[in-house]
C-alpha cells in the first residue's frame, strides 16, 4: 500500500472514547481524585469534544447508563453534536446494585432478573433518544464455589434476557455481547469467554455480535487469532481498547503489550475491518488512575493509530508470497519491517494536512485547557465509578 492509501485509510479511522475514562478511577482499595474533573455527562462530552479537537479521530462518546444518567437524552445528544461529536455506545449497569450480589439477569431470583432485564431494556429506549446504534452488554454474573448455582440453568437465564433484549432492538440496532475471564466471579463466570460471546450472538441472529475487551483474557492469549475467526465468521462487532499486565488492568491501550495491539490491527487490516463502514467499533475502555486524563486518552488515541499504520505498511503480496511457499522466515519478516517502521513522521504529515497540529498532546498541553477545568470545576461532585 502506498504512503497516499495509508494515509487516506487512516483518516477515515474512528476511534469512540469512553465517558467514564475522564472520571475519578482507580484501585479496589482507592479511588483517586484529580482537579479538574467532570461533574456530569456534558462536562465528559466536552473533554471528549477536547480529544477530538486534536486529534481528528474520535467523533463519538460511549455513555454507560446510570453514570450518565440525565433527564433527556435527546438534548444531550444535541448537546454533543454543538460540541463537534456524537452519543456512540450505550453501556448498561447490572453489577454495582446489591441486588446484583448473586448475579443479574441469571441470579437466581426471578424479581432480581426482572429489574436487571429492565435496565437493559431502558438501555434501548436511551438508544432511541440519543440515535446510538449498539448496546454493550458485560455482566459481572458467575458464582464462587462449586455448587453455588446450576451452571446450566445460568445459561438458560441468560439466554432468556438476551433474547428479550434483542427483540426490542430497532432494525439499525445492534447488541455488543462482551465477555470477561474472571472477576468479580471466581469459580464460574457466566460470560467467561469469546466462545461463550459467540454461541450466544449466534443463537440471537444477526444483530448479536461480540465485543473483544482486549484485557479480559488469560495470559498468552492469541487475540488476533479471536479476531481472525469472528471477522471471518461476521460476529465481530466491537473492540475495547485497553492494555493489561496481570488481569483486568484497564491501562493505556498499546503500554503493555505494542506489539500485540499491532498483531490485532493487522488481522483487522486483512479483515478489510477498518473503514467505518464495515461496523467494528474502536472503543477505548480505561481508567486513568494517577495520570492526567486528556492527554492520556489523546496518547492511547494515537497508539491506536499508529499500530494501524504500521498494520496498514505490511507488504501484503510479500506476505502472501512468502507464506504460500512456505517460507517462514519471509513471512515473518513481512510483518516485523512493518512493525518497526516509524510511522510518526507519517501520522505527523497526516495531521498538518487535516489543519490539526502535528503533536496532539503538545497542542493540548498549549491549549490552557486543563488550567480553565480546573478553575471551572473546582466545586461540585466529581464523576467516578462509585467504587
Amino acid at each position: 500500500m502506498t504512503t497516499e492509501a495509508v494515509k487516506a485509510a487512516l483518516s477515515r479511522q474512528e476511534i469512540e472514547l469512553p465517558s467514564w475514562a475522564f472520571g475519578n478511577s482507580g484501585t479496589r482499595f482507592k479511588v483517586f481524585s484529580q482537579p479538574g474533573v467532570p461533574r456530569s455527562p456534558e462536562e465528559k462530552i466536552a473533554d471528549a469534544a477536547v480529544v477530538h479537537k486534536y486529534t481528528g479521530v474520535a467523533p463519538s462518546v460511549a455513555l454507560h447508563i446510570p453514570w450518565d444518567k440525565v433527564d433527556d437524552y435527546a438534548a444531550l445528544a444535541a448537546y454533543a453534536k454543538e460540541q463537534g461529536v456524537r452519543l456512540g455506545a450505550i453501556n448498561s449497569n447490572v453489577f454495582q446494585d446489591d441486588d446484583y450480589k448473586l448475579g443479574s439477569v441469571t441470579n437466581p431470583d426471578p424479581a432480581v432478573r426482572r429489574k436487571a432485564t429492565d435496565h437493559l431494556l431502558e438501555c434501548v429506549d436511551i438508544m432511541d433518544a440519543t440515535g446510538s446504534r449498539d448496546l454493550k452488554l458485560w455482566f459481572s454474573d458467575g458464582t464462587n464455589y462449586p455448587g453455588q448455582d446450576d451452571i446450566q440453568d445460568r445459561q438458560d437465564r441468560l439466554a432468556t434476557a438476551l433474547k428479550e433484549v434483542y427483540d426490542r432492538l430497532g432494525d439499525d440496532q445492534r447488541m455488543l455481547l462482551e465477555y470477561k475471564l474472571f472477576e468479580p466471579a471466581f469459580y464460574t463466570t457466566d460470560v467467561p469467554d469469546w466462545g461463550t460471546s459467540y454461541a450466544h450472538c449466534l443463537e440471537l441472529g444477526p444483530k448479536a455480535t461480540v465485543c473483544i475487551d482486549t484485557g479480559h483474557h488469560a495470559p498468552g492469549t492469541n487475540i488476533e487469532f479471536i479476531v481472525a475467526f469472528l471477522l471471518r465468521t461476521k460476529k465481530l462487532g466491537a473492540f475495547d481498547f485497553n492494555s493489561r499486565f496481570y488481569a483486568d488492568d484497564d491501562l493505556m491501550v498499546g503500554a503493555a503489550d505494542p506489539f500485540q495491539l499491532f498483531r490485532i490491527m493487522n488481522e483487522i487490516v486483512r479483515g478489510d475491518a477498518l473503514d467505518p463502514d464495515r461496523g467494528i467499533a474502536f472503543m477505548l475502555d480505561q481508567c486513568h488512575n494517577i495520570e492526567e486524563k486528556i492527554p492520556a486518552i489523546i496518547r492511547s488515541v494515537m497508539n491506536v493509530q499508529e499500530a494501524t499504520a504500521k498494520a496498514l505498511l505490511v507488504d501484503r503480496d510479500v506476505l502472501r508470497a512468502a507464506q504460500q511457499s512456505g517460507d517462514v522466515l519471509g513471512a515473518n519478516a513481512a510483518l516485523m519491517d512493518a512493525y518497526n517502521t516509524d510511522v510518526r513522521p507519517l501520522l505527523a504529515e497526516l495531521r498538518e494536512a487535516q489543519g490539526l497540529d502535528a503533536d496532539p498532546v503538545a497542542a493540548y498541553k498549549r491549549s490552557g485547557y486543563f488550567e480553565q477545568i480546573t478553575k471551572d470545576r473546582a466545586d461540585g461532585q466529581q464523576a467516578g465509578w462509585g467504587a
